[in-house]
């Protein structure tokens, strides 16, 4: 199909963070969209209220696809649904692990038989760069071998249900001819994140915004690379528009190194805060045994070749940005009852 021309898309999880600004991007290309969502972790409020090309299902993914989406048909399909946050995975890990890996089969499955005509529909898998575990290898490849804590660490089961929707996805690539990409994603960051599930840039913004010390998990000393969602949503339809990307996988995210101590360093100084630095340890913050990672880089040698990818946006931009959107929600939030 040309690039350009009207598709009928169906995003899953598209209330969520990266979710509702792929949604927001597929109607401002003239695109039909049509978004599942079960608001666990997600917000209605993320996108517009009203708008002719978009029809929103309040519903769990696994019951949509057999009821309201059984007789539908769909040019591509953008699966973002997920339990995300690393805090989310610790605390409920029987909920993260059934909702990745039982929502990603039955979407796979259906995609099949859901593209025009009841061929199947081009469809993006949402991965995360936990798949790569706790190797020490940097930067991260997507031919490198991955590396899991034991199986009493909770964390590690998000990784390797993440990893299962990887291989479940390059299995309907080879077995069924499904037009699949499988998307990585490092440390997305932007409006509309909500710092809930451990997610470390909202959490800081909102603490320097509130006057009061930024946490830092850990010493401090730990490296991550972070991008803005407006440059990972936007790659996205490109990357499954691209017959050369299917069956393959793909690192998205910045290659600009940061430990979080400087990244809170930055978040002060962008917001102009005088909030300070709290270093909280892990148990304190998790639990008694929680395992972090010491660096999370990617290699984007294969994307940039691939589609030509590289992010745009400077974090400081994206700090001022989600500065201004907590500051909105804050104020637009109704009064707590008395």
């Amino acid at each position: 199909m040309p690039p350009h021309a009207r598709q009928r898309v169906l995003v899953t999880g598209g209330a969520g963070f990266i979710g509702s600004h792929l949604t927001e991007l597929l109607l401002s290309r003239g695109h039909d969209v049509v978004v599942v969502d079960d608001l666990s972790t997600g917000r209605r409020g993320n996108l517009p209220s009203h708008h002719d090309r978009l029809t929103f299902i309040h519903d769990s993914l696994e019951h949509a696809l057999s009821t309201s989406l059984r007789d539908e048909r769909f040019d591509a399909i953008h699966h973002l649904a997920a339990a995300v946050g690393v805090k989310l995975v610790v605390e409920d890990p029987i909920r993260s692990i059934s909702t990745n890996i039982h929502a990603a089969g039955a979407l796979l499955e259906y995609a099949v038989t859901h593209g025009p005509g009841g061929s199947p529909a081009p469809t993006l898998i949402a991965s995360s760069s936990e798949v790569y575990g706790k190797a020490a290898k940097s930067p991260f490849s997507e031919d490198d071998d991955v590396v899991y804590g034991p199986t009493h660490v909770a964390r590690w089961s998000y990784a390797c249900s993440k990893a299962i929707d990887e291989y479940l996805a390059l299995a309907y690539h080879k077995q069924h001819q499904l037009p699949v990409v499988v998307a990585r994603f490092f440390n997305t960051v932007g409006p509309r994140q909500v710092g809930d599930y451990g997610m470390v840039l909202p959490r800081f913004v909102s603490a320097a915004l509130r006057g009061v010390p930024l946490e830092v998990h850990g010493d401090g000393t730990q490296s991550r690379c972070f991008c803005d969602v407006r440059d990972v949503s936007g790659v996205l339809p490109t990357l499954l528009d691209a017959p050369a990307c299917h069956g393959r996988v793909f690192n998205i995210g910045s290659d600009r190194v940061l430990t979080i101590r400087e990244l809170a360093d930055i978040v002060l100084r962008v917001t102009g805060s005088t909030s300070g630095v709290r270093t909280v340890p892990y148990a304190e913050a998790y639990s008694t045994g929680f395992e972090d990672l010491r660096q999370r880089r990617p290699d984007l040698a294969r994307i940039g070749q691939a589609v030509g990818f590289r992010p745009t946006i400077p974090l400081e931009k994206t700090i001022q940005d989600v500065a201004a959107w907590i500051a909105g929600a804050s104020h637009n939030a109704p009064p707590s009852p008395h």
